[in-house]
């Protein structure tokens, strides 16, 4: 498939997806929010990809958020106020994505540019990253869903309440990123982490990522029992000759 406002690539086993408007600091209009899912649809199907990074063109935002303009214009030809129909569908399966996606946050990050970040599974920043959960300044709700799985309750209101702005330093003490790195190290950051999940068992990387979405909201036991019900079936461990064969092959080694 071809993609107009984004660029997806592929690099061994990790899938690159790049938003791609950066003249308009990646503003996220309806042909972009559907051009994300299908890119996401497309590697989940590619045997071959094990990790999914998102990032955005240029230097100065991963994305700014909505497409403002687009959004008065749909409202003023349809006289519908409830934005893109999709949009919430196209954000739960970026979330429950059944591969890992690591965001590469390459500047600004607000608004719907923050609730896809706040979808991935792992965040690497640059140290001119930035946040902001600014829904409530425009009369919309967003992100009560998926900020506070990432930060707990505490911050996620502070955030969601009052929309100001998260920079780098305050967005990896408060675990909204996992690494904070300079500009220039980036992509090899966030590269480095997929390959190195790339280099798992992908079948047991995609079982854990399962396990950890219907643990939500379980009583602590049930997430107990669901995983070892899942290594009783399709967590499967290898034959232990066959899992640990690397080990079991160094000399030296020894019960």
């Amino acid at each position: 498939m071809s993609y107009e406002f984004i660029v997806l690539e592929r690099d061994g086993g990790v899938g690159t997806i790049t938003l791609n408007r950066p003249r308009v600091l990646n503003a996220l209009n309806r042909a972009m929010y559907r051009e994300i899912d299908a890119a996401v649809s497309e590697l989940e199907d590619d045997d071959a990809i094990a990790a999914i990074v998102v990032t955005g063109a240029g230097e100065r935002a991963f994305s700014a958020g909505a497409d403002i303009k687009e959004m008065a214009r749909i409202a003023e030809e349809t006289g519908s106020q409830d934005g893109d129909p999709d949009r919430a569908r196209h954000m739960w399966h970026l979330a429950t994505c059944t591969k890992p996606t690591i965001g590469a946050i390459n500047g600004l990050a607000y608004g719907g540019g923050a609730v896809i970040a706040a979808s991935m599974d792992i965040r690497v920043g640059s140290d001119n990253a930035s946040f902001r959960f600014l829904a409530a300044a425009y009369g919309r709700v967003n992100s009560t869903w998926n900020l506070p799985m990432q930060l707990g309750w505490p911050k996620a209101k502070e955030l969601l309440f009052t929309g100001r702005v998260v920079k780098a330093r305050e967005a990896m003490e408060i675990g909204l990123l996992n690494h904070l790195v300079a500009p220039d190290l980036l992509m090899p950051k966030a590269m480095e982490i997929a390959r190195a999940i790339a280099a798992n068992d992908a079948r047991i990387v995609k079982g854990i990522k399962e396990l950890l979405i219907k643990d939500v909201g379980a009583a602590w036991h049930e997430m107990q029992v669901n995983e070892l019900e899942a290594q009783a079936d399709a967590l499967k461990p290898p034959p232990v000759r066959e899992g640990f064969d690397e080990f079991l092959s160094r000399k030296g080694t020894g019960g």
